[in-house]
């Protein structure tokens, strides 16, 4: 006797694949944030439980990451990081969807108007009623402790990062300078960072 067919199984499969890429390969993993339903995600490079790996969180440039552009150094930290990561053979990028320092698409491009005008980056922000630096990590410690990181050390020039990620409980055993993308077009962008911001720039 003939079994009928069995029904097609729907799989869920975990949201983590190979990602190929110029400076190797990759695993990436997605994630959500139930608290606002953002999809963020970690590039990722060997056993992350074992040791102390490297780890960059990379906030979202749509202009400096994809479109290369020179009014930020967003873009360069990311490929050095990547390249960072591969030659230590193991760490982590956690990319988070916060453009703009967090203020989003629209209002980055209203403060780069303002910026053309003559406004710092910090001052543009300003004067459109945001925050200087929206950006919060506490969702980055989140996925870092699911993918079993508790301890790393962090690239950033930023203290606040490692303030932020020390407050949510991962011990950063060391800050690892990027200084990678400076040119004429982002000094004074730099320069604002480094006076106005607190980042660890030698400008």
């Amino acid at each position: 006797m003939l079994r009928a067919p069995s029904e097609p199984q729907h799989l869920s499969p975990e949201a983590d694949a190979v990602l190929p890429t110029e400076h190797g390969d990759f695993r990436i993993r997605a994630f959500r944030d139930p608290s606002n339903g953002k999809e963020h995600c970690i590039l990722y490079v060997g056993d992350l439980t074992d040791g102390t790996p490297l780890v960059r969180i990379h906030s979202e440039c749509l202009t400096g990451d994809a479109f290369g552009s020179l009014r930020c150094d967003c873009g360069p930290q990311l490929h050095a990081s990547m390249k960072a990561i591969q030659k230590s053979g193991k760490g982590a990028i956690v990319y988070l969807r916060q453009e703009g320092r967090g203020i989003g698409l629209y209002a980055k491009m209203q403060a780069y108007a303002l910026q053309d005008e003559g406004y710092d980056t910090l001052d543009a922000n300003l004067a459109l009623g945001l925050p200087g630096d929206a950006r919060r990590y506490d969702f980055a410690a989140e996925m870092l402790y699911s993918m079993g990181v508790e301890r790393l050390e962090l690239v950033t020039n930023n203290p606040d990062k490692r303030n932020q990620l020390r407050q949510h409980g991962l011990e950063v055993t060391n800050r690892v300078p990027i200084i990678v993308g400076q040119c004429a077009q982002n000094q004074a962008y730099l320069s604002t960072k480094a006076a106005r911001m607190g980042h660890l720039l030698p400008v």
